[in-house]
């Protein structure tokens, strides 16, 4: 009998993703409608949000791959990276990239630095860690502007925000030692980049080659929104969601944080956008909350972000580990934050 059970495990480990996968096939059939609305949702909110403010920066990046630009952003900044995040100066350029632009580029440069050995499998690591983040069109545009209708509330977002991408680097800057034996030699190592340098010659062709590549991109980062806009829609519409709320609410009354928080964070912690439109619409009379749970979500990310960046580095050899850890860091030290400047500076209290 033991053995058997035993065999019955093992069999469901072996089948556990085959299984998953038919009960989400299984879940769109059941939940037809409410899928069909929430896929159209998704499809909207990639169509006008995300290609319009990542595909630019998508081919830019790319475009910049070809140049020397990376190499002298290594020499101006070596001088800070090294001391401060254990990275040679070029990873001041997916830092960056990644702050102006906007998940998923970080890990995007950081994947390319190890495709192209620009930096050390470790050191690219410890980039994921921190340089995959919000952009501020994202943090102070969408979520400040236009979900809080208060332009305040993004500047202190994205400030928390970015103070706590470089904390997470300041600890990360311990993670693993750094191993130059990966490198090929070169008379500049810092500039080892295999791309093809950018000339009027061959302008086009290399144009070319960045838009395909940056399509790919944003088409994976789409079919992400898109299925997990799917994947919340069966969980509400199955009940799941409000059986963790039932199960939540004794905890969330003990910190007396209204229970009305519970569906809306557990929706970010899947994808972000969702859950972050879905908190800021309640009405708190105590805003920081609101604001705090934003905080943390913004610094995390959420599972749909955590899967863009795997799609990413599992055509490398870096592992995900940093990225997971950091993240979790990022948003925890980013509610620390905004808790501290909301009670220190009166203009950042918005409680009624």
């Amino acid at each position: 009998m033991f053995l058997k059970n035993n065999f019955i495990v093992l069999k469901l480990k072996r089948n556990f993703i085959s299984l998953l996968f038919l009960l989400f096939t299984l879940s769109i059939l059941i939940f037809s409608n409410a899928n069909l609305s929430a896929v159209k949702s998704g499809i909207n909110l990639w169509a006008t949000s995300v290609v319009p403010s990542l595909f630019p920066f998508f081919v830019a990046t790319e475009l910049l791959m070809h140049t020397n630009i990376v190499y002298y952003i290594g020499n101006l900044l070596n001088r800070f990276m090294k001391p401060l995040f254990n990275v040679r100066g070029e990873g001041a350029f997916a830092f960056i990239m990644g702050i102006i632009s906007g998940y998923p580029i970080g890990a995007k440069i950081a994947t390319n630095f190890r495709k192209e050995h620009i930096c050390t499998k470790e050191e690219c690591e410890r980039l994921l860690s921190f340089t995959n983040n919000s952009g501020p069109l994202f943090v102070i545009g969408s979520v400040g502007i236009l979900l809080y209708r208060n332009t305040m509330i993004g500047i202190l977002l994205f400030m928390t925000h970015l103070l706590a991408s470089l904390s997470v680097g300041m600890i990360f800057r311990f993670w693993k030692k750094t191993k130059d034996c990966d490198l090929p030699p070169s008379t500049s190592r810092a500039y080892a980049n295999t791309k093809t340098p950018a000339s009027f010659s061959n302008l086009g062709e290399i144009l070319s080659e960045s838009i395909v590549s940056s399509i790919k991109s944003i088409l994976v980062i789409g079919g992400f929104v898109v299925i997990f806009s799917s994947i919340i829609s069966i969980l509400k519409s199955s009940g799941i969601t409000h059986i963790i709320e039932t199960i939540a609410t004794p905890f969330f009354n003990f910190i007396h944080i209204s229970p009305s928080f519970i569906e809306p964070l557990f929706t970010g912690f899947f994808e972000i956008t969702n859950g972050i439109s879905n908190i800021s619409n309640i009405a708190c009379k105590k805003l920081s909350i609101n604001i705090l749970i934003t905080a943390f979500l913004l610094g995390f990310g959420g599972i749909s972000v955590l899967l863009q960046v795997l799609s990413i580095t599992s055509k490398s050899d870096l592992s995900i580990k940093p990225y997971i850890y950091g993240k979790l860091l990022h948003g925890i030290i980013a509610v620390f934050y905004t808790f501290i400047l909301m009670n220190l500076f009166p203009f950042f209290n918005f409680d009624l």
